[in-house]
């Protein structure tokens, strides 16, 4: 039997180090590093679930609970910690006995001492201004630490909707980094696999011929586009100079890819793409694509999964592939 994966727990090493950091850094510094860590920690249980998934089936379930259980300890861990450091600027978490947690948050964020601000009579009109412009980061903050106490269950809900649909079909998931450029390299993952090999295109070429799909074919997308960035007033060629910066976007960074994304590449690949979820409806492009020939096939349909709570960062695509091959 594969021996299990393990997570190196230095607990000791890291309450050690952040026992000193906390001394040294300002709020902003610590909100930053607690986002890293949590990522940190998210980018850990896709590697762990990779080394997870060798052996029998039996081994691979086992092991596979054996990964959930410790990323559910070591987030419990990790947000436990990450409240205390909180704690000694101020802030308790909603679950917290401390009043008026938010108001401690925003004067942290404000740099105004807590305990001296409370025995002001007449606060400055520097002090208020401080204040309200840290409200709105007081409540960012907030809000982060409230969904990041659901995202587990959320994310575990939607990965058991998931998996009772693929399981019938003899599917299950190929885990794609979380780097914003996960639509793009689930569909490599895909060319690669109908190729037995390679794919033809590499991520960043698929963005390119994605961005020269849709600016030949403005007229296809710009309503679509429009619709979620309409600006009252906005002249005709200013639109169409916000749609290059788009193209633009799609083709030189790592944004995000969704619906137009979609549609572009199901063109430009002549390929029929199925979006498994396990929080909406699936999905069906390029039907005009879509070929009765099996897996392995050069016509072989593209397969992939979308999470909509995998990650605190934002929604997320893996690839679909045949449990033989995993």
């Amino acid at each position: 039997m594969a021996e299990n994966p393990q997570v190196d727990d230095k607990s000791s090493d890291v309450n050690s180090e952040n026992a000193s950091k906390q001394n040294e850094e300002t709020l902003e510094e610590m909100l930053s590093r607690h986002r890293k860590e949590t990522n940190d920690l998210q980018n850990k249980e896709i590697a762990l679930k990779k080394a997870a998934a060798k052996g029998s089936k039996a081994e691979q379930k086992a092991k596979k609970k054996q990964v959930e259980e410790e990323i559910q300890r070591l987030s419990v861990k990790l947000k436990e910690r990450q409240a205390d450091e909180l704690a000694s600027l101020g802030y308790t978490s909603s679950s917290g006995k401390q009043k008026g947690n938010l108001d401690n948050l925003v004067k942290a964020i404000a740099g105004v001492s807590v305990a001296n601000h409370a025995e002001q009579s007449k606060p400055s009109k520097s002090i208020k201004r401080r204040e309200k412009r840290a409200q709105q980061e007081a409540a960012r903050e907030q809000r982060i630490q409230e969904e990041q106490s659901q995202i587990v269950s959320d994310r575990s809900v939607e990965n058991e909707k998931l998996k009772q649909k693929l399981e019938p079909l003899g599917l299950t998931i190929n885990e794609i980094k979380p780097d914003g450029h996960c639509l793009y390299r689930a569909v490599e993952d895909q060319l690669a696999l109908h190729s037995g090999g390679s794919s033809l295109y590499t991520y960043q070429e698929l963005r390119q011929m994605v961005a020269d799909y849709m600016r030949k074919h403005a007229s296809d997308f710009m309503p679509f586009f429009l619709s979620e960035n309409m600006a009252d007033g906005e002249s005709e060629e200013s639109l169409t100079e916000r749609f290059e910066n788009y193209c633009k976007e799609v083709e030189s960074t790592a944004a995000w890819g969704g619906q137009l994304e979609l549609g572009a590449l199901t063109h430009c690949l002549k390929k029929h793409i199925k979006i498994f979820s396990g929080s909406f409806p699936d999905v069906e492009m390029g039907k005009e694509y879509k070929s009765g020939e099996g897996t392995g096939s050069s016509n072989s349909s593209i397969m992939l999964s979308y999470h909509r709570h995998a990650f605190g960062l934002g929604e997320h695509y893996n690839s679909v592939v045949p449990s033989s091959l995993r």
